[in-house]
């Protein structure tokens, strides 16, 4: 460090233990620091003045009128502390008590960051998306959303998590939760368990009385929340009071045997009859088979918390859980 002899003031404490050691020519400052006491030094550009603390905790230089950026040396470890007003805050995860839920077709202003949410997790088509969460309705398919209070009372809520409901086919006191997710930042925080069981009340207050889902790797999840596993149920995409239930129940039919036409049956009468011969002797009987295997059991695969049988549209291994609420 050099400073000007005229523009350079130097006062030193007694108690002070670093000592000062000035060379001819330009004065330059070369501090000897006890090892026990720190000493910061503030250096500026303009005319300065160096003052140091009684205390022998810091050495300071005050700058002049023309300011310039300055530099901060320590002979210790080097500490950066930031002012308060500039440090990033953390947002605040909102309180469980003050979520609400509420539909998507209720609050379309909302449509967009539901998306969002949504692809976040499973990536599709924006415009797809949109759409079909345009399709919530009160008749169901009914898309929720878990909304934390408004910030401040010009703001939006914020969309913490989402689920859609369908009604089942042939159950009518039944619907298929689909699409749960909670926003990625704050998993693991009870958001989720708020979701379900907000959505139960939703369920229960419309007259439904038992909730299925499926699921690839979020068992312990839904089985602490009450789920069991079940079988399989098919969801109604739409629903409509134009249609009536039996047309809706054709649909996803599979085509069942049909007897046998009146055409067919006068073609089996009328058929040529065979020519009369001699008789032939019968075939011999055929010999039973040694050991009889048994029956495989009726109904749908077993499945366990740990494997199933039964697999998505990708061939993934997938879940049927069921509550009666």
């Amino acid at each position: 460090m050099t400073w000007a002899p005229s523009l350079t003031q130097l006062s030193l404490d007694p108690p002070c233990r670093g000592e000062l050691t000035l060379s001819p020519g330009p004065p330059k400052l070369t501090p000897t620091l006890d090892p026990t006491r720190q000493i910061e030094l503030i250096l500026s550009t303009s005319p300065a003045e160096l003052t140091l603390d009684p205390a022998c905790q810091l050495a300071e230089l005050t700058p002049g009128s023309a300011c310039h950026p300055e530099m901060i040396l320590s002979p210790g470890s080097t500490e950066l502390t930031l002012d308060p007003a500039h440090q990033p805050e953390e947002t605040p995860a909102p309180n469980l008590a003050e979520l609400t839920l509420e539909p998507v077709h209720c609050r379309p202003e909302l449509l967009d960051a539901c998306a969002d949410l949504i692809n976040e997790q499973w990536p599709r088509s924006r415009a797809s998306r949109l759409h079909s969460l345009g399709q919530s309705s009160d008749a169901f398919p009914l898309c929720l959303m878990l909304l934390s209070p408004q910030p401040t009372p010009e703001a939006a809520p914020i969309v913490v998590g989402h689920a859609r409901l369908s009604r089942v086919l042939d159950r009518p006191q039944s619907l298929l939760v689909e699409t749960v997710v909670v926003a990625r930042a704050l998993r693991g925080r009870g958001f989720g368990r708020r979701l379900m069981e907000g959505l139960e009340v939703f369920a229960q207050a419309r007259g439904f009385r038992r909730l299925h889902l499926t699921t690839h790797d979020q068992l312990q999840f839904y089985a602490h929340l009450g789920y069991q596993l079940g079988e399989p149920v098919q969801g109604l995409v739409f629903t409509s009071r134009r249609l009536p239930a039996t047309l809706l129940k054709a649909f996803p039919r599979a085509p069942s045997s049909r007897p046998p036409s009146k055409a067919s049956s006068l073609t089996a009468q009328t058929a040529p009859r065979a020519f009369k011969g001699p008789s032939l002797p019968p075939p011999p009987p055929l010999p039973e088979p040694l050991t009889t295997s048994p029956s495989p059991p009726a109904g749908p695969p077993p499945q366990s918390l740990l494997e199933t049988q039964y697999q998505d549209l990708r061939g993934c291994p997938i879940f049927w859980m069921e509550k009666d609420i």
